[in-house]
């Protein structure tokens, strides 16, 4: 059935959503070569933020019914995409990856602030035509 949206069925059609997952499976396998002292500050913080960005994105596509709610969960992704920002930041002055490592997500996370701004400014469009849940009998 094709979306009343035109481009989306589902969270997983959002560019967005597929940039997110694909920054936190960079991210994970970046963190496995981090020193195990780090395990339980660093890593764990780094790997939370980034998992969440497109958590929230799934989230939001659940709210399309009320835009405000649609409009919040898209701000609390870009919330955890500038965490992860800072996440990576610590990571490069602590010496576990270096500046060309840095440059590169710090990219991909700015993207997605840039997409998740876009869709925030245009929610409307992803909430006006949420069809009405069926009654059950």
């Amino acid at each position: 059935m094709k979306s009343k949206l035109g481009h989306a069925n589902s969270f997983r059609d959002l560019e967005v959503y597929k940039q997110a997952r694909e920054l936190s499976k960079l991210i994970f396998k970046l963190t496995t070569t981090f020193p195990k002292e780090e395990r339980y500050s660093l890593t764990d913080q780094i790997r939370r933020s980034s998992r969440s960005v497109g958590a929230q994105i799934a989230e939001a596509w659940g709210k399309r019914r009320y835009e405000n709610h649609f409009v919040l969960k898209l701000t609390d992704s870009d919330s955890e995409q500038y965490e992860t920002q800072h996440w990576i930041e610590e990571s490069m002055e602590c010496g576990y990856i270096d500046e060309s490592i840095k440059s590169d997500l710090i990219e991909r996370c700015e993207s997605i602030g840039r997409m998740l701004n876009s869709m925030i400014m245009k929610s409307s469009m992803f909430c006006q035509q949420i069809p009405h849940a069926e009654s059950k009998l």
